[in-house]
């Protein structure tokens, strides 16, 4: 994992591939996610209604799909991109040149 906090590197999560380490649903309402590198996302269910209508049972009974996740009763495979909306929306340089 490459996070700057020595002097002279860049600060942050530069170059590091989220991969996923646990789901939970622990808030009410909210889908918490936790990456390897230590980060977790916490996002509403409102903004995921497949996952919503899933029962507690079923929201337990999820796996791991490429870089994102479903569950045993769900159609849906769900990426971190969903999470975090567009990446083209957030990234710091469009085109090799910085915005």
């Amino acid at each position: 994992m490459k996070t700057g906090s020595a002097k002279g590197t860049t600060e942050g999560y530069w170059n590091v591939l989220p991969k996923i380490k646990t789901l939970s649903f622990d808030i009410k309402g909210k889908l918490s996610v936790a990456f390897w590198d230590g980060r977790i996302i916490v996002a509403p269910l409102s903004a995921f209604p497949s996952i919503k209508k899933l029962t507690k049972l079923q929201c337990q009974k999820w796996y791991l799909f490429g870089n994102g996740f479903s569950f045993d009763d769900c159609s849906e495979v769900f990426h971190v991109e969903q999470l975090l909306g567009n990446s083209e929306n957030y990234r710091h340089e469009r085109n090799g040149t910085s915005s």
